[in-house]
């Protein structure tokens, strides 16, 4: 009898690796038969880029979309998110897809067709507007995705759930958003969510390259603010004064020591950065306060509590030793948690990304500090998150403009990536979880 049972299972196992392959070669197809329109998408969005919670018209042509598609769709989560709910025909496991939909308070300046002449308000200020971080493509791709996976419905043993999602970037102050908010109104839920993935594109890594880490990927982080109260007095009588400029280059210089003697760098990286300083109005004055903005990142629980008590020891003990006072606000307006990768969910998925790109193109990579709210979904069920590249190929890492910046840019020939590798985790998850 034995060997008839493994007969049997040989059968099996090759009936099933071949409707797999069907399904990788049908999404192939699919991809590149729709590639043309997503990239149309992604130029669309990238023009009339939105700030966060006011993804008013990016988020209707993705709800529009998925409707078209028989996907059902609830709109406004999270402010202006959009939740689309695939169910298969097959019963199976719930996978959500996660892509973020807001611009960022950057002017854009690439020659790109496309480029975004958008002005928006900030923060009560006027400001231009452009996705300098590529959620743009994350958009396009899932929008492709859907239309991808929606076409194969009737093969698909499981329930896909599209989250689109906005603020990734934070919301504005004084308002919530992004995916705490998601989860919070009930985007994992109904059905509930057994895995979710995402993606990012990278405008530093190749197109065709895809980067990963099991794990602690991305830093947790938190935004700061730092008001120093002074004594003012003229200009020409510093003697009478307690400058807070002069206490605030010193807590400036203070907090530096943290990372280089407080951290044990060996085991993860951190980062504590003053990025704005605002005080005085003339050269002749000595002003009565100063306020400083800042970001805090971090790779653990435990250096995150370190670190946030090291900055307010510094902050306000330079300021008392000085005869002045410092109030610091961390977090300010918003708080990341580690964006940290299921390792059993990452090897196990991790075949599929090579399958995808290349067993030569992905990549182990070590963690980076910067940050991504995805980490509030991955809390709350297992997640992959990965980069796909988006920079031209041959192009000079050292000359490519970094995210965030007016010349970020990313090749359009970097979505038929996203499409396969989104398409073929859901599929092939599925496939496992039978």
């Amino acid at each position: 009898m034995k060997p008839a049972i493994t007969i049997i299972a040989l059968l099996f196992v090759h009936v099933l690796c071949g409707q797999q392959a069907d399904l990788t070669k049908a999404i192939q197809t699919a991809a590149l038969s729709i590639e043309q329109k997503v990239i149309a998408w992604r130029h669309d969005i990238h023009q009339h880029p939105e700030l966060g919670n006011r993804e008013v018209r990016t988020s209707a042509l993705v709800a529009n979309h998925l409707e078209s598609l028989g996907i059902q769709v609830t709109r406004n989560v999270g402010v202006t998110g959009v939740v689309g709910v695939l169910k298969g025909g097959k019963p199976g496991p719930v996978i959500a897809l996660r892509a973020d939909m807001d611009g960022l308070p950057v002017a854009e300046r690439t020659d790109v067709p496309f480029a975004s002449k958008v002005i928006a308000e900030y923060n009560g200020e006027q400001t231009p507007v452009m996705h300098a971080c590529g959620h743009d493509t994350h958009v396009a791709i899932l929008m492709g995705v859907a239309e991808i996976l929606a076409g194969m419905k009737k093969d698909l043993a499981g329930t896909v759930k599209f989250i689109f999602q906005p603020a990734e970037e934070g919301a504005p102050k004084g308002e919530e958003g992004g995916a705490k908010l998601m989860v919070a109104e009930g985007a994992l839920e109904n059905p509930k969510v057994d895995v979710i993935f995402g993606l990012h594109i990278n405008a530093q890594l190749e197109v065709g390259k895809i980067n990963y880490r099991p794990g602690g990927f991305f830093a947790g982080v938190g935004d700061m603010r730092i008001t120093v109260h002074g004594k003012p007095s003229h200009g020409a009588e510093p003697w009478s004064s307690v400058d807070p400029i002069v206490v605030s280059a010193q807590i400036i210089n203070n907090l530096q020591t943290i990372v280089s003697r407080n951290v044990n760098i060996t085991e993860n990286p951190a980062v504590v950065t003053i990025g704005a300083i605002h005080g005085g109005n003339r050269s002749n004055i000595i002003g009565e306060k100063v306020e400083m903005l800042g970001t805090v990142r971090t790779l653990s629980d435990r250096d995150k509590d370190l670190v946030y008590g090291r900055i307010r020891q510094v902050v306000e003990k330079t300021a008392e030793s000085a005869g002045a006072t410092a109030v610091l606000e961390l977090p300010y307006t918003m708080e990341y948690p580690v964006t940290k990768n299921d390792p059993e969910l990452t090897a196990m998925m991790l075949p599929t990304l090579q399958k995808v790109a290349g067993q030569d193109k992905v990549f182990l990579v070590p963690a980076e500090t910067g940050a991504e709210d995805f980490s509030f979904f991955a809390n709350e069920v297992p997640g992959l998150y990965f980069y796909i590249g988006g920079m031209p190929i041959g192009k000079d890492v050292k000359t490519a403009a970094p995210h965030h910046t007016p010349e970020f840019y990313v090749d359009d020939t970097s979505m038929i990536t996203g499409l396969n590798a989104l398409s073929n985790l859901v599929v092939d998850y599925m496939k496992m979880k039978k």
